[in-house]
């Protein structure tokens, strides 16, 4: 029978969450964020959903009343007997019942024409624009990675269920926390008795070795606290949720670990959740209309289950669509899209100037609200914080009027 080893195991099972350790050392684990707790008042929760790869805004809040709507998508627009309607000019999309719901109780707030000045179409550049919040020249800290730096450092404070921590939690003297939110595999030969004797150091071990013999400790504790070892509140284990090649688990599975967290007491004020397959070239609208079920239903669940708690929700995405479908029925980058706001103190309603469909820049919608301007927001009235510290100076806000 073939041995083995720690090496092997590594490459056999292709585990991030076990290549994040060996590279970084310390792991936090579920019950870590579950038993995090401070002694000052909690504040509000923040949880930040990023849609990788940029949504198309128009076909989510839908201008069905504007003439150059249509126009410009004959086989993709959505006509007023389609859409969820929310007045005269605009509906949501056939999908986002959830959240068309939340909309009629006032608890939704639609924020239009969100961008940044000398928009990027590159998703890697423009994610890393809306993640710094910088976007004459992307730096190497997060938004809320430099919240953190202000507010203690503590990595528990803004933690992630993806797989890797977003560059937004990343700051200058601190970062958030990942939580792995997938099922750990075990490749074949590999019993929790070999994992266990892997993470015990032996007499002699050379440093590389018991370094490496911590790192599997660490994993075992991962492993255990993410596979459906934590039990929820009728005491049965809480079924483990199925993340490959690295993805994030379903949308559905990171949004209820942040709810087991926040209704456990966790003291972390920043959450970091994402849904990506958004970047739709062709055949675009049943495809988009499915994707946003996808992101509705979890969604309005956790608003819903949230209710009475200190939570507000924001959704982005890095980019827009053009204006005009493209000829395989899809859309290509563009530039403004819009940004969802819900939860504690957040008016429902729609804000900011619709952009023009007819006065484009060079094909691409103006913005009308800069991004800045929600982050400094949430900043404020969410975290607390000073925005100017934060954002370079900035003094925008948004008008919930």
């Amino acid at each position: 029978m073939d041995t083995i080893t720690r090496r092997r195991f590594l490459t056999a099972s292709g585990i991030v969450a076990a290549g994040a350790l060996a590279a970084g050392g310390t792991a936090y684990g579920l019950r870590d964020i579950l038993d995090f707790r401070s002694e000052e008042p909690l504040g509000r929760t923040l949880v930040l959903v990023t849609l990788y790869g940029g949504n198309d805004g128009l076909n989510t809040v839908i201008p069905y009343a504007d003439p150059a709507y249509a126009a410009n998508r004959p086989s993709m627009a959505y006509d007023e007997g389609e859409v969820l309607r929310l007045d005269d000019e605009f509906g949501l999309n056939p999908g986002l019942a959830g959240l068309h719901r939340l909309y009629g109780q006032d608890r939704l707030a639609i924020v239009h024409g969100v961008g940044y000045p000398k928009p990027d179409r590159s998703h890697f550049r423009s994610m890393d624009i809306w993640q710094t919040a910088q976007p004459e020249r992307p730096g190497t800290t997060g938004w809320l990675g430099r919240w953190l730096d202000t507010a203690g450092g503590d990595p528990r404070l803004a933690v992630s269920f993806e797989p890797v921590l977003p560059p937004l939690l990343a700051g200058a003297t601190s970062a958030g926390a990942t939580v792995p939110g997938g099922a750990l595999t075990l490749p074949k030969g590999v019993t929790p008795d070999v994992l266990t004797g892997f993470g015990t150091p032996a007499a002699g071990d050379s440093p590389a070795r018991a370094r490496a013999a911590a790192c599997f400790a660490d994993l075992i504790k991962v492993r255990d606290l993410v596979d459906g070892a934590i039990p929820d509140d009728d005491g049965d284990a809480e079924a483990p949720a199925t993340a490959t090649g690295g993805q994030a688990p379903p949308l559905e599975r990171q949004l209820a670990l942040v709810a087991r967290c926040i209704e456990a007491g966790s003291a972390t004020r920043v959450y970091s959740v994402s849904l990506g397959g958004f970047d739709f070239h062709a055949d675009e609208k049943g495809a988009q209309e499915s994707i946003l079920g996808t992101l509705d239903k979890p969604l309005a669940a956790f608003v819903e289950r949230m209710a009475d708690r200190d939570v507000v929700v924001a959704v982005y995405s890095e980019f827009g669509r053009r204006v005009r479908a493209n000829a395989s029925e899809g859309t290509d980058h563009g530039t403004a899209s819009t940004v969802l706001l819900a939860g504690a103190g957040i008016p429902g309603g729609r804000y900011g100037e619709p952009p023009s469909l007819t006065d484009l820049d060079d094909g691409d919608l103006r913005h009308t609200t800069d991004f800045r301007d929600v982050y400094a927001t949430l900043l404020a009235d969410v975290l607390g914080a000073d925005p100017e510290r934060v954002l370079g100076g900035w003094t925008g806000r948004l008008r919930f009027s």
